[in-house]
């Protein structure tokens, strides 16, 4: 990254743990001369010349290090991202797919199944439709949303079905499409 482009910018945690922890490597290891570094008043301008170069230099390789970091991190935010969203999607697509063969029932009386939700669908639904499953209905699984109610005049709670076979799904959707409402006595069936 050239210079400049870090301008402005906050540094992140990793970023400023390293440049902290080479403040740290220089303070503990200077760098080894054979006398005393001589007093301000002694150093020659030409001395002085030389150490103000090579601090600028350990500084030029702390902010290559600092910029390399900043840059790792930001490889592995957008990869990150990438990721989460393509899990995402592929959550949707596997949601949506278990829907697909799921009817929802209304008008059905309460209690009416009895106690195998399955048969009875399996029975009684080709009768008002007046058509032929070849071969029979078979459902994964079958309940009525909610809880059950306490009182018989409130309007009865859908039955939600989970077909096998999603031809099955789309012939009766197609013939409540053409037929409107199945009659199962007085009673309405709505899908």
């Amino acid at each position: 990254m050239p210079r400049g482009k870090t301008a402005g910018k906050v540094l992140c945690k990793p970023a400023r743990q390293l440049l902290f922890s080479e403040a740290l490597r220089q303070q503990k290891h200077p760098a080894t001369t054979d006398s005393p570094p001589p007093s301000h008043d002694t150093m020659s301008e030409d001395t002085q010349g030389a150490s103000m170069d090579r601090i600028l230099q350990e500084i030029s390789a702390v902010g290559h290090k600092l910029e390399a970091a900043v840059e790792s991190q930001e490889v592995l935010q957008t990869d990150r991202d990438q990721e989460l969203l393509y899990l995402r999607n592929k959550l949707i697509d596997l949601e949506d797919r278990s829907r697909r063969n799921n009817i929802r029932f209304l008008g059905f009386p309460e209690g009416i199944e009895g106690t195998d939700i399955l048969s009875y669908l399996r029975d009684m639904l080709p009768k008002p439709a007046d058509i032929t499953f070849d071969p029979p209905l078979e459902f994964q699984r079958a309940h009525r949303l909610g809880l059950k109610r306490q009182n018989g005049k409130d309007r009865p709670r859908p039955i939600i079905a989970c077909f096998l076979r999603h031809g099955q799904v789309r012939q009766l959707l197609q013939l409540s499409r053409r037929q409107g409402p199945l009659r199962l006595g007085p009673v309405e069936i709505r899908l």
